[in-house]
């Protein structure tokens, strides 16, 4: 039995199913909130193979895990922005969470094996993940800025504007630089102020800044577990890297990607990539305190 009521204009349905009350209405639903019908209908395989349908899904899940990267590190950049440090903490603890999550998905697609693959990958012609849109937009909000990059975009006006946008401002890292400035840190000022389209360039004076952060961590508490959640996005996006990599492999072997790149030994270029060098660098040069007495005392060494 399903009793009827309205609300404010709104249709109420409520009705009983296995002793529970459940209710609905003719406004917001499940499947228009989620917009169901148009995510399922947008898998559209190009060949009749059937394992066609697990490489398209993989992928879209993975684009839609980038776009919610994507909106957190922006939230986080303008956390860092306004000095509002314990906010950009909580987005990068989720960021790594799902990228933990983005990881692990790869073995899904490792389970195609390169019997499957070939089955349908004539039909996929030149499409390549190298098109990510999203995945180019990433980096470069991360601070990998690549103008020659954007051309495979060029006949896609909307998508060159996006990555334009996100090639002309600062990075994460950038913005990172400029709150240690207003900390009173000795950040050179031409990397607070400069073309951002330009690659970053390492420096002394910057390693040095976060050495003297990460060998007093009681005076700077908040700056060094931020950049420890800022080194682990790193280590998160490298790890997700990788696993790709070896999924590739797994799958093709060392055959060049559709695209035309080299494939595996393309992806194995890209992880010697970094975002954020001095935080990496600055770790050599961290020494223990000298503590305890002489071992080697009454050895007769």
């Amino acid at each position: 039995m399903i009793r009827q009521s309205k609300e404010d204009g709104t249709d109420i349905f409520e009705t009983e199913i296995d002793g529970e009350t459940i209710q609905w209405d003719n406004g917001l639903t499940y499947a228009r909130h989620l917009q169901t019908q148009q995510l399922l209908s947008a898998q559209v395989p190009v060949s009749d193979k059937p394992d066609e349908m697990l490489f398209i899904i993989m992928h879209q899940t993975m684009e839609l895990w980038i776009k919610l990267v994507l909106h957190e590190v922006r939230l986080v950049v303008e956390a860092i922005k306004s000095d509002r440090i314990e906010l950009a903490g909580k987005g990068l603890d989720r960021i790594a969470t799902i990228q933990r999550h983005m990881i692990h998905s790869w073995e899904v697609l490792a389970t195609l094996t390169p019997h499957d693959f070939l089955t349908f990958r004539g039909f996929l012609r030149r499409a390549s993940g190298f098109q990510s849109q999203q995945y180019r937009e990433l980096e470069y909000l991360l601070g990998n800025k690549r103008e020659d990059m954007m051309i495979v975009h060029k006949d896609d006006p909307d998508a060159t504007a996006r990555l334009r946008g996100a090639f002309e401002a600062p990075s994460l890292y950038d913005e990172l630089l400029r709150l240690l400035a207003r900390r009173r840190f000795a950040i050179p000022a031409g990397h607070l102020e400069r073309d951002w389209t330009k690659p970053y360039g390492a420096s002394e004076a910057v390693e040095d800044a976060w050495l003297k952060i990460y060998t007093d961590v009681d005076a700077h508490w908040d700056l060094y577990t931020l950049a420890e959640k800022i080194t682990a996005l790193e280590y998160y996006f490298q790890e997700w890297r990788f696993k790709h990599m070896k999924t590739v492999s797994r799958v093709i072997g060392h055959k060049p990607g559709t695209g035309g790149s080299s494939g595996v030994n393309y992806l194995v270029k890209a992880l010697n990539l970094s975002f954020f060098p001095e935080l990496w660098s600055m770790r050599t040069r961290m020494a223990a305190p000298r503590e305890g007495g002489d071992y080697a005392e009454g050895t007769g060494a």
